[in-house]
């Protein structure tokens, strides 16, 4: 099998680049179809209507859900603006709808992050959902967006739980793309990891360390500083690449099983990742010293290491068993762990997992 490695066509990434929407788009077509959210339009539209120039924009609010009926139902509003190219405003869960209604529709796509929460922007793959938020499938794509645009200033200000969300999110990235190239498994763009995507997943991680801490602090007061752009590319280019070029493994498989569990639901994606991440090194016998630079690291910045802050507050085997049993479907990554795993194990590592993190944090 051949080794690949997938990106974006083009990434940009700077300060007030929200006004250069319509400029950049232009290489694709004047007819912009743009997916977001109500409040975030009210975000970006004033500076996307300062450099719009001879474009034609329609607008169009994200219902929530990534699920087929959403994308369905964009896709008879995109036919009927005749839109050229998709674009997708604001989170992850846009991000992915806006993919996909593209790739189904075959028009090009734009991915403009307003957080950085997930490393959704530059992936190849949409993760569908049924219409109550229950995971149901990767929808793999041909190929990655046309480009991807970050307005750093909007970013710096959104909630700072976003940014440690996407920190959570990216944290994984370089464990399973570990985990990945230990047992030879295929990448999410179906070939095997590249030299140069398991050196980004290293970068991603180690990014994190030197400055997530700085730029949770820095967000918090609304300013976006070098350790803030730093972290911005960690969650969304190095964790973009690093995970879709390098694999997923057990950590983004246990955040599918936890979906199975109602009280997760309020939680974001990468605070279940970062959970997933623990269980993870649970599961590989990880050393004391790398599990415990995880923990230190989760506790300082505020992302979730036992079940309680997960929102799991009574601790019911049965559910914890489906979310483990959910967690080692056949057709999600926990089999690219280099060692066979079953719902058993994984339930030994969760449960582990959460007593570690209660250890330590008490």
């Amino acid at each position: 099998m051949a080794m690949i490695i997938g990106s974006p066509t083009r990434y940009i990434q700077g300060k007030g680049e929200m006004k250069n929407l319509c400029s950049y788009a232009d290489n694709y077509g004047k007819k912009l179809f743009i997916l977001t959210s109500a409040s975030g339009r009210k975000r970006v539209e004033p500076a996307i209507t300062q450099g719009q120039g001879d474009s034609e924009i329609v607008y169009e609010t994200f219902n929530g859900e990534c699920c087929m009926t959403e994308i369905n139902r964009l896709i008879e509003v995109v036919k009927n603006a005749e839109s050229e190219i998709i674009v997708g405003i604001g989170g992850g869960k846009i991000h992915d709808t806006a993919k996909a209604v593209a790739y189904y529709m075959k028009k090009p796509v734009m991915i403009v992050p307003t957080i950085a929460s997930t490393d959704a922007p530059c992936s190849a793959l949409s993760v569908i959902y049924t219409d109550e938020g229950v995971f149901e499938k990767y929808l793999f794509l041909p190929s990655s967006p046309n480009m991807v645009m970050i307005d750093t200033d909007i970013v710096s200000k959104a909630p700072v739980r976003l940014l440690i969300s996407g920190m959570g999110d990216a944290m994984a990235t370089y464990f399973e793309a570990r985990a990945c190239k230990r047992s030879d498994a295929a990448n999410c763009v179906g070939g095997k990891c590249t030299l140069a995507a398991m050196n980004l997943a290293q970068l991603c991680y180690d990014t994190l360390m030197d400055s997530g801490v700085q730029a949770m602090i820095a967000v918090k007061e609304g300013i976006c500083t070098k350790a803030v752009e730093n972290v911005i590319e960690a969650n969304t280019y190095l964790s973009g690449i690093g995970f879709e070029s390098g694999g997923l493994a057990a950590a983004h498989a246990i955040h599918n099983g936890l979906t199975a569990i109602p009280e997760t639901h309020k939680l974001y994606h990468g605070e279940k990742v970062a959970f997933g991440t623990l269980v993870q090194l649970v599961l590989e016998d990880a050393g004391e010293d790398e599990i415990m630079e995880v923990i230190d690291f989760c506790t300082e910045v505020g992302l979730p290491i036992t079940l309680k802050e997960l929102g799991i507050t009574e601790v019911n085997p049965e559910k914890i068993m489906e979310a483990a049993t959910l967690a080692c479907a056949p057709e999600d990554t926990m089999g690219n762990m280099p060692f066979e795993v079953t719902p058993e194990t994984v339930y030994a590592a969760i449960m582990g997992a959460d007593a570690l993190g209660r250890y330590y944090s008490e």
